[in-house]
């Protein structure tokens, strides 16, 4: 009896450990993607990044391939690299995302972050001890995701404010399962770990974890932003 007590002790440090640094990146990814968009929107920056397409797209493209080089390539490099691109993703996704700070006010979006930044945790600690297998809720969300998308793309050309509108709400909803579902899967991969794997490895996880959390966050944040943002010229 005594042995399984620790064994479980030692297992729920093993699951604290991992989520603390998974959540320590994830924080450290947000503080330097807001850190960025500030000083972006308030210097002279913001003309080189918003004003020429070419830069801000490439800048977009960027972030697209090193999110899918990061979750394709993460266990063939080293912890560092895994970081560093980490690192420069939350910096370049604060520089396109800097137009935030032009289009809503400073208030709308603090209190949109609050708002964003509580949603987030009930969602992660309902994931985090919840008994059900989120699974199956996990791919429809993932399904709903890419509704989204596609939705988004086809509105650019309507441009119709009810359809945006609605995309937003749905988005909401869609990434506050994806919260859950991913947290939960987070979970399941600190029990799977074997006792005294590699650091590195552990940080490659970590880093994984944090981006995809980060993910959730963001694109969580700024639906709610199209929502309760209010632009900076009304």
């Amino acid at each position: 009896m005594e042995t399984y007590a620790f064994q479980r002790t030692d297992t729920q440090v093993q699951v604290n450990s991992f989520i603390q640094s998974v959540y320590n990146w994830m924080a450290a990814g947000l503080g330097i993607t807001g850190f960025i968009a500030f000083a972006v929107a308030n210097s002279s920056l913001k003309y080189v990044v918003l004003g020429n397409p070419f830069i801000l797209w490439g800048m977009i493209i960027a972030e697209f391939v090193i999110v899918f080089f990061l979750a394709a390539r993460v266990d063939r490099m080293t912890a560092s690299t895994a970081t560093g691109l980490f690192i420069l993703y939350s910096a370049l996704n604060g520089a396109t995302l800097s137009s935030i700070f032009i289009v809503y006010t400073f208030s709308s979006i603090a209190s949109t972050f609050f708002i964003c930044a509580g949603t987030f945790v009930v969602c992660s600690i309902y994931g985090m001890v919840t008994q059900k297998d989120l699974t199956s809720m996990g791919s429809f969300f993932f399904m709903g995701l890419i509704g989204i998308v596609i939705a988004s793309v086809v509105n650019m050309f309507f441009r119709s404010p009810f359809i945006a509108a609605i995309i937003s709400y749905i988005g909401v909803f869609v990434f506050v399962g994806l919260t859950a579902y991913d947290t939960q899967k987070l979970k399941m991969m600190a029990l799977a770990q074997p006792d005294g794997l590699d650091t590195a490895i552990v940080r490659k996880g970590s880093i994984l974890g944090a981006l995809t959390l980060y993910l959730d966050f963001i694109n969580m944040f700024i639906f709610m932003l199209q929502i309760f943002g209010v632009g900076s010229d009304d």
